[in-house]
């Protein structure tokens, strides 16, 4: 039986009414992605949010009666609460009362599966919960049933802030050796010298379904927000025959929980040591100028947004007015359109060819070695047989620091 929500939300002056409704329309989405049913959205429009309630004293009681009315399980608020706020509110409604960042940290809960995933959630959930234990007392002592109290943390949270201190600690330690460990793999990979491309985007924009179609694997895909929380690595090989890794990323969203960037940095970190980067982008969503600058922000605050960039504009054919796009280089696909698939991988190959340096190599017959190297780790345009010389010509991109660098230059 899927719970009953009610939506609060305050509309300051300042606040853009756009971003306003788009933030309400996602809070929606994440309410039906943790498995409730929003049966009604209350706003009120105010100069100042309330310090003890949030909304207005006129507000709560028009939200009283429609809790009772619709029979409501849960209130969730747009935006984050402080403890006191969550005290009173709940107990105005006599109903569970929670904000955005709690909803998403639920999500983030149902979601992990690695291990890796499993202990961000629970430091992002117990650091989002320490400053607000005072007065939670009810609330906590009750075992958790419902949105906003799963997660593999909730069952213990006595008031006993000693308690959660230490635990925190110990996930840190934790999830240090678990970032330890990644990063070897990624220093392995380095000096196996492997080219890697990182697909980022909004939540829901179609990463997952491109990494599968590109990788023709089956990660987890589904049109929801945050189906993806664990990075996935797959190798490709690209139409010259290049071959590359790819990784498919979390999604990223407005308004993201600090604590909760903070703890998943090491997930975003496949993003920074990327060598090219796929920004996917739901180009049917009418939030997409928001989506595209929440993804531009986050890359520059990883410090990602030197690295070369392609935007995918995914969903084209639910577009139905004509397209502008904001970034460029650009290509506009469909990630089920296997043709499409197919323009995206040489486009991929032709933003690299421009930034890549040029090379022509003359080849014997016995460095078979050397020929599948380059085929393999290079983007080669055209390759011929001299039989005067007995020599191979090969002509093709190699990138910049690319260790066979050393042997053309011989």
């Amino acid at each position: 039986m899927s719970e009953k929500i009610l939506i609060i939300a305050v509309k300051m002056q300042e606040q853009n009414d756009d971003h306003f409704e788009s933030s309400l329309e996602e809070l929606s989405s994440l309410c039906k992605t943790a498995g409730g049913k929003v049966a009604k959205v209350m706003t009120q429009n105010r100069q100042k949010i309330h310090p003890a309630y949030y909304i207005g004293e006129g507000k709560m009681e028009e939200i009283n009666e429609a809790v009772d009315e619709l029979e409501i399980n849960l209130v969730v608020s747009n935006d984050e609460l402080s403890a006191g706020q969550l005290r009173n509110l709940s107990d105005r409604f006599g109903v569970r009362v929670i904000d955005r960042s709690q909803l998403i940290l639920d999500i983030f809960a149902q979601r992990a599966h690695t291990k890796e995933g499993k202990l961000q959630v629970e430091l992002a959930q117990l650091e989002y919960m320490l400053p607000r234990l005072h007065g939670q007392g009810e609330a906590m002592s009750r075992l958790g049933a419902g949105i906003g109290t799963r997660g593999p943390g909730e069952t213990k949270l006595e008031t006993d802030q000693r308690h959660i201190r230490r635990r925190i600690f110990d996930i840190k330690r934790r999830l240090k050796l678990v970032v330890q460990q990644r990063e070897q793999y990624r220093k392995r990979r380095k000096t196996n010298d492997a080219f890697q491309i990182a697909i980022v985007g909004y939540t829901n924009a179609g990463k997952s379904t491109l990494f599968n179609r590109l990788t023709k694997s089956s990660s987890h895909e589904e049109n929801q927000l945050f189906a993806t929380l664990d990075p996935l690595t797959r190798r490709i090989q690209l139409p010259s025959g290049f071959q590359t890794l790819v990784t498919d990323t979390v999604g990223f969203i407005q308004d993201l929980p600090t604590s909760l960037v903070a703890s998943f940095k090491s997930t975003l970190e496949e993003v920074t040591e990327a060598d090219f980067i796929l920004h996917v982008v739901d180009a049917a969503n009418p939030d997409l100028d928001q989506h595209q600058r929440t993804v531009s922000n986050l890359l520059r605050d990883l410090n990602a947004h030197t690295i070369p960039m392609l935007t995918v504009y995914n969903k084209y054919d639910k577009i139905d007015t004509d397209f502008i796009a904001m970034n460029h280089p650009n290509i506009l696909v469909s990630a089920f359109d296997q043709e499409d698939i197919q323009k995206l991988q040489i486009k991929i190959e032709e933003i690299l060819k421009d930034e890549w340096d040029w090379y022509k190599l003359d080849l014997t017959p016995d460095q078979g070695k050397m020929l599948n190297r380059l085929e393999h780790e290079t983007i080669i345009s055209d390759r011929f047989y001299e039989e005067e010389q007995n020599e191979y010509v090969v002509e093709g991109y190699m990138r910049q620091e690319h260790p066979l660098k050393s042997l053309l230059k011989e």
